[in-house]
């Protein structure tokens, strides 16, 4: 008989394992990530959780074009099977789990592991870890996909089929909720949205493993999953994961076995929350959110990684990292958690709400199935995201959700920790060119026609539907680099750009929209013609939340927008204002690429038709930054901070007015 919450005791049983302990960390180089891996293994951390840079996860040469300003801003970069190797240095492989944050490239990025860890001696089968492998949220909330979600979807399961074989201790997908959030999910759409991209990857892998082997390859399907500060609500969605997840496997695919029905998932708590404002209330807030992930036994995560407290601000440095790692540490080994059942079974509170997520979740994977499923709503669940996102900040806004700091109590003491120089960890600029010269190197030195022939095989079979592990595998052997890699994959399959979930169509929101609406009216009148605004995100930053934003908020006032997605050079975006006639541009980066785009941008701003036009600038930007940008003649800069989109799109209209 169960335990009512008032009678749970101690477990008689043995105390609980802690979860893995991670932090997410990769920059500059792969020698210099290497160093602060073993660092923070030294520190106690229990997982590695690898992040890459932008050219790394979108499948382009550190050299290329579109990674100019991008290498080892956000992440590691890995162009070939040299990096692999200096990332994980001393570090045995055999013994480590190791979570790659890696989507469209992890078919190459795992090749190039393995290939490094049979350099080691290591015996491939006893690899653990994961790979991110989710493309489909990627065409939704995070922009780093490579083609269009039906090849995607065969390379999700190439890499799936391989690893049953081959590793069969690797999670070969992760189903990463955790972005849905960040673009603005609400719980249901998180949880439908996940679960829909789960069931799309299991019907396709179901034709491709033997009907005896499919309820293990079920139990290899991971998550990762966004914890935010409504922690009660995260609790319950945590629970409702659990039991939706067991209720899919046994009742659409049969699965007996409990083991392989387990919900296993990984998390990071909410970065979308951590404030610029007051940014050492950032440390209560990741605090918190990692306790709806922990607190549940029986949905409690596998592994947690919390975001550093300056985030918001930058690169966390190693301290900010360690800072993070001691939390999860006190909470595991000083409290007395892991020594307790679940403590919320039979709650009433929380049954009601887990079922209420439950119905509202099975209602919306319901409207997804009759679009075709997951690949086939694609188009439906990006807007979905950004609308519930615009809803979000509207309240925000409006004051109906308080954020301490930030729209309430936005006055107090200086923070010591931001205060002077060295707050956050700053890139060595020459980092970029060191990682081009050893990338000339790699080419300068290798068996050109090994690689040729690896690069055929590739292509041969990405054509012929063959699996895509093999030749990947051998092309890293034979020193393929990664844009290499990403080029043949596109050549084979063709070009995408994702949907923006911007619609041309203005919303139903009113609120507060009457007199810039007005404003703009008289504006246009004076143009003959509505003002027109050129939205754009250069390079390979696919966080284009703020810009989607700023357009939908930007045409529900009444102006012309053209908001064309991500990944467009900055000669693209010129053009762009040319075609357009644009009376300003807006531009969004967030990924630290912010001066080197938006020299040439100006740049090229200044040769063109349009160098009267205003430039706009929003993004992740340092103080220190600020001088720079506006010696390039930027009009105007934003950041987190500047949340009231009312008034950014007052700004533009006064930017356009001086012009007319």
């Amino acid at each position: 008989m169960s335990q009512t919450p008032s009678q749970v005791q101690k477990s008689t049983t043995e105390k609980s394992r802690p979860w893995l302990f991670r932090t997410y960390a990769g920059h500059s180089t792969a020698a210099a990530s290497n160093a602060l891996y073993r660092d923070n293994l030294s520190k106690g951390q229990t997982g590695l959780s690898v992040a890459f840079d932008l050219p790394t996860q979108t499948g382009y040469d550190s050299d290329h074009v579109l990674s100019r300003g991008e290498v080892g801003k956000v992440g590691v970069p890995v162009g070939h099977l040299g990096d692999m190797r200096a990332l994980f240095d001393q570090i045995p492989l055999e013994q480590m789990n190791t979570s790659m944050t890696i989507n469209a490239t992890a078919p190459w990025l795992l090749a190039l592991y393995i290939a490094a860890a049979e350099e080691q001696g290591a015996d491939v089968s006893k690899l653990q870890g994961t790979v991110q492998n989710d493309l489909i949220k990627e065409y939704l909330s995070r922009g780093t996909y490579i083609t269009a979600p039906e090849p995607s979807l065969r390379m999700i399961t190439d890499v799936a089929a391989y690893t049953r074989e081959h590793l069969p201790k690797w999670n070969p997908m992760n189903v990463c909720s955790y972005h849905l959030q960040e673009a603005g999910a609400t719980p249901e759409e998180e949880l439908s949205f996940a679960l829909a991209t789960a069931i799309a990857v299991l019907d396709d892998l179901k034709e491709k493993v033997p009907a005896e082997a499919f309820p293990a390859m079920v139990g290899r399907i991971s998550f990762f999953v966004n914890a935010g500060i409504r922690f009660v609500t995260e609790m319950c969605k945590m629970r409702a994961f659990v039991e939706l997840w067991d209720e899919i496997t046994f009742d659409r695919y049969g699965v007996e076995d409990p083991k392989f029905r387990r919900f296993r998932y990984g998390v990071q708590v909410n970065s979308l929350g951590l404030t610029e404002q007051q940014p050492e209330n950032n440390v209560y807030r990741i605090l918190i959110e990692m306790l709806a992930v922990t607190l549940s036994k029986n949905a409690r995560a596998r592994a947690v990684q919390l975001p550093a407290w300056n985030e918001a601000l930058g690169l966390p440095r190693p301290w900010d990292q360690q800072w993070s790692l001691r939390m999860q540490q006190i909470l595991a080994y000083e409290t007395d958690l892991l020594e307790y059942e679940d403590l919320f079974d039979e709650n009433p509170a929380v049954t009601r709400k887990v079922e209420a997520l439950k119905e509202g979740t099975r209602a919306e994977l319901a409207q997804i199935e009759s679009l075709g499923g997951a690949v086939g709503a694609i188009d439906y669940m990006k807007s979905r995201l950004v609308e519930s996102n615009a809803e979000r900040i509207g309240r925000i806004e409006a004051g109906e959700t308080t954020v301490v700091g930030v729209n309430r109590w936005v006055e107090g003491a200086e923070s010591p920790l931001t205060a002077g120089e060295g707050a956050i960890m700053v890139v060595d600029a020459t980092a970029e060119r060191d990682q081009i010269s050893r990338l000339v190197a790699w080419r300068a030195e290798r068996d050109d026609s090994a690689v040729s022939k690896a690069l055929a095989d590739l292509r041969q079979a990405a054509l012929q539907g063959t699996n895509i592990m093999v030749p990947s595998i051998a092309a890293a052997k034979a020193g393929v680099t990664t844009g290499e890699w990403g080029e043949m994959l596109r050549e084979a399959f063709g070009q995408y750009r994702g949907p923006t979930g911007v619609s041309r169509h203005p919303s139903n929101r009113t609120e507060g929209l009457d007199e810039l609406r007005a404003e703009v009216d008289r504006i246009s009148d004076k143009l003959g013609r509505r003002v027109k605004l050129v939205m754009a995100k250069p390079g390979l930053d696919g966080h284009s939340n703020g810009a989607e934003q700023i357009a939908a908020r930007a045409r529900d006032c009444g102006i012309d927008i053209t908001y064309d997605g991500i990944r467009m050079t900055p000669a693209e975006i010129i053009q762009s204002a040319e075609n357009e006639n644009a009376d300003v541009i807006g531009v969004s980066i967030l990924s630290g690429s912010h001066v080197p785009l938006v020299e040439e941008l100006m740049k090229l701003r200044s040769e063109s038709k349009v160098k009267h036009i205003p430039v706009v600038v929003g993004g992740i930007i340092p103080d220190a930054d600020f001088e720079k940008l506006i010696n390039c003649n930027v009009s105007k800069i934003y950041t987190p901070k500047d949340f009231e989109l009312n008034r950014i799109i007052g700004d533009l209209i006064q930017l356009v007015e001086v012009n007319v």
